[in-house]
């Protein structure tokens, strides 16, 4: 059935947009009248700091059991501790499972381990990275960019389609949320008349790295899975929609620009909008 919006990417995506959304919009918190998730478990990337943490916060108060996927375990006990502390949540709501994007294996099994669980209801995939500087991956040889937030994370949202399908509890169908960005809208995504396309981000960029559009390209071509992967599944089963949150307080994704400009505007702005302490 076809659907249609009263809104625009130009107009809900542009930086006048972006600005009124960064500097004058602050979204409500859901409270657990309005939404329940007791009895529910959810699945967060990226969940030690930032967007992720937030999340997790915020799941954990509607009564959620959450699942902090991270790169560094000792971190992920440190958020853990964080969350137990904050909320009305128990430690036992709040388990760390290892995963690193930059590793297919590391996806896999991680999409194995999600096969044990006795119920899975929501998967909030938040990590990301934004290169400064251009790096590729050494065992796949994509640019990081790419290889993190489209490739791994196409994979991982594949992964566990079938799990939220099988395992979510309840009537209500399963739900997958990816992160995109604003700067999708303004990315040119020269590579796009590129055929195949993908072997392009095996190769430096010409004539330099421009950083930005390298990471606004992987964030089209998440929404470009997207709206393929819509066309497959069907809503009863799993719900899979993709959020532009914007800057966030005490990210880490641009973590390699810490003491360059970028570094300092990029804490400048995500400081406009704080999470909760």
């Amino acid at each position: 059935m076809a659907v249609n919006f009263d809104a625009s990417s130009e107009n809900e995506a542009g930086l006048l947009r972006f600005l009124k959304s960064q500097l004058l919009f602050t979204p409500p918190l859901i409270t657990r009248e309005e939404v329940d998730l007791a009895g529910k478990t959810a699945i967060v990337t990226g969940a030690n700091v930032g967007l992720g943490l937030e999340c997790a916060r915020q799941l954990l108060d509607l009564g959620c059991k959450v699942i902090l996927a991270v790169r560094s375990e000792a971190r992920g006990e440190a958020a853990r501790r964080q969350l137990a502390q904050g909320c009305d949540a128990q430690l036992d709501d709040v388990e760390i499972w290892k995963l690193d994007l930059n590793s297919y294996d590391s996806v896999v099994n991680f999409a194995e381990r999600a096969k044990t669980l006795t119920g899975l209801d929501i998967a909030a995939l938040d990590a990301g990275i934004y290169k400064v500087e251009d790096s590729f991956n050494s065992i796949t040889g994509y640019e990081e960019d790419i290889q993190v937030n489209y490739l791994s994370n196409a994979l991982r949202t594949l992964l566990l389609v079938p799990i939220l399908a099988d395992k979510k509890t309840g009537d209500a169908p399963g739900r997958i949320v990816l992160v995109s960005s604003g700067i999708a809208n303004a990315t040119k995504f020269n590579e796009k008349e590129s055929n195949p396309i993908l072997p392009v981000f095996k190769k430096k960029m010409e004539p330099k790295w421009l950083f930005k559009e390298r990471y606004g390209t992987s964030k089209v071509l998440v929404q470009m899975f997207v709206a393929e992967l819509a066309k497959r599944v069907p809503s009863s089963a799993v719900v899979v929609t993709v959020a532009s949150p914007g800057f966030c307080h005490k990210s880490e994704i641009i973590r390699d620009g810490e003491g360059r400009f970028v570094g300092l505007l990029t804490v400048s702005q995500s400081r406009l909008r704080s999470t909760s302490e």
